[in-house]
C-alpha cells in the first residue's frame, strides 16, 4: 500500500470525551436517568484532523498523553484514522485530559466538564526536527502555548501556512495569531477581545489581530470571514442536530479541506460549514463526521457549486 504523506501537521490539544444524554437538566442534589452513553477521543486539533482524514487527507498529530488507561485510548483513535501519531508524547505516571458532556438534544444544548492533563505540556524542545516534513498547513490550537509558537516559527520559517484555531483569548493566542494566515476562530474569542457581535464591529475588529484571514464560527447563525479588506458571511446549514460538541473542530478541517485544493474562500468556507452541519447529526465530534462524496453532495445541496477535486 502507497504510504500518504500528511499535508497538515497539528500540535495541540487531545483527550477523551464521554458523553451522556438526558431528557432534560437535572435539578440540583437529584438523580436523572442517562438515554445514552458514548464515548470516542476528543480535542480541537485532533477532531479537525480526523475530520480532514475522512475527507481523505491524513495529517500528522504533535500533543500529549498521560500514562493512564486513556492514553491508549487516545494515541489508538487517532491512528485508526490514518494519521500519524509518533510526535504524541506519554508522560508517564500523569493523567490524560478527559471530558464529560451532557447533552440535551430537546434544548439543543450541551454542557462540558473537563480536566486539563496533569503531565508537563508538550515543549519545543521536544518538536522532531522533521515534524514538517511534506506538510502543506500547520494546525494550531494554541493551547500549547510554548510549543505552538516554536511550531508556528518554524513553519513559516520553512514557507509552510499556519492556520489558528482560537477559542478564547488564552495566553499567548495574540502572538500565535500575529504568527499565523488563517485565524479561524470561535465567537467566544473575539468577544474576549471585545468584538460586540455584529458584522460592521467585526470587520473594524479584524485587520487588528494581524492575521491575513479571519473567520469568526457563530453557530447557528453561520459564520463572517474577513480577507483582503472584504467581508462577506455563509450561513449554518440545517441539519436534524443531535449535538454540536466538535462542530467547530470539523468546520476547521473542512475549511483545510478547500484551501489545500485551492478552492476560492467563499466555497471553502460554505464547504467547511456543511462538514460542521453534518458532524452535529450524531453524539460526540467523530461519529458523524462526513466522507468527501457525503459532504459535496450536501453542500451542493445547499446551493454552493463545489469545483472538481483533482485525481489522486
Amino acid at each position: 500500500m502507497k504510504r500518504v504523506v500528511p499535508v497538515v501537521t497539528g500540535v495541540g490539544q487531545c483527550c477523551w470525551d464521554t458523553l451522556a444524554v438526558v431528557e432534560r437538566w437535572p435539578a440540583e442534589d437529584s438523580k436523572t436517568e442517562v438515554g445514552r452513553w458514548h464515548e470516542e477521543g476528543g480535542g480541537p486539533v485532533a477532531t479537525a484532523l480526523v475530520a480532514l482524514a475522512r475527507l481523505g487527507m491524513p495529517g500528522r498529530f504533535l500533543g500529549v498523553v498521560g500514562g493512564d488507561e486513556l492514553g491508549p485510548k487516545i494515541r489508538r483513535s487517532l491512528r485508526d484514522e490514518g494519521i500519524e501519531v509518533g510526535g504524541l508524547v506519554t508522560r508517564p505516571g500523569a493523567a490524560s485530559q478527559r471530558a464529560f458532556i451532557v447533552v440535551v438534544p430537546e434544548q439543543g444544548s450541551r454542557t462540558v466538564f473537563w480536566q486539563r492533563p496533569t503531565g508537563a505540556p508538550l515543549q519545543p524542545a521536544e518538536l522532531p526536527t522533521g515534524f514538517l516534513a511534506g506538510s502543506r498547513f500547520l494546525l494550531l490550537d494554541g493551547l500549547l502555548a510554548e510549543a505552538s509558537l516554536a511550531a508556528a516559527e518554524r513553519a513559516r520559517a520553512a514557507g509552510v501556512t499556519v492556520m489558528l484555531d482560537a477559542g478564547r483569548d488564552r495566553p499567548g493566542m495574540r502572538e500565535l495569531a500575529l504568527q499565523s494566515d488563517y485565524l479561524v476562530a470561535a465567537e467566544r474569542f473575539l468577544l474576549d477581545l471585545g468584538w460586540d457581535g455584529s458584522p460592521d464591529g467585526f470587520r473594524t475588529l479584524a485587520p487588528t489581530l494581524g492575521t491575513p484571514t479571519v473567520t469568526v464560527t457563530c453557530g447557528s447563525r453561520g459564520s463572517l470571514t474577513w480577507s483582503d479588506g472584504q467581508l462577506f458571511s455563509v450561513p449554518a446549514f440545517p441539519v436534524a442536530v443531535l449535538d454540536t460538541t466538535g462542530a467547530g473542530d470539523a468546520f476547521h478541517g473542512g475549511y483545510l479541506y478547500g484551501l489545500l485544493q485551492g478552492w476560492e474562500l467563499d466555497v471553502t468556507v460554505a464547504f467547511a460549514a456543511g462538514v460542521a452541519a453534518l458532524a452535529c447529526r450524531g453524539l460526540g465530534g467523530r461519529a458523524t463526521l462526513p466522507g468527501l462524496a457525503e459532504a459535496r453532495a450536501f453542500v451542493a445541496a445547499q446551493g454552493f457549486n463545489l469545483p472538481a477535486s483533482p485525481p489522486g
